[in-house]
């Protein structure tokens, strides 16, 4: 079986659906075809961030993006400063 995947829409519209309308989880969930604690996560993820919510497959939000790029600058930084103990021990070793 394979995994089923919604539009961004989609879940706007569902958590919509429970938020404006009134409509219970259950109904809802029902209504639509989905698990009921799909859209209960779906609801909470709407609720932790409403503009960045639901990224999508291959999207990142800005947070994680800034994140990504700050830890392949360390790994970057971390093998310099290796490169330089190295250069350092092997000049000391070469003056004495």
């Amino acid at each position: 079986m394979q995994r089923r995947r919604f539009s961004k829409e989609f879940k706007f519209e569902a958590v919509r659906l429970v938020r404006e309308r009134g409509v219970s989880v259950a109904q809802a969930s029902r209504d639509i075809d989905v698990h009921e604690n799909v859209l209960r996560k779906w609801m909470k993820e709407f609720s932790s961030d409403p503009k960045q919510v639901f990224p999508g497959h291959g999207q990142q939000k800005p947070e994680q993006l800034e994140i990504d790029r700050l830890r392949r600058e360390v790994t970057k930084l971390k093998a310099e400063r290796d490169i330089l103990k190295k250069a350092a021990a092997y000049f000391a070793r070469e003056s004495t």
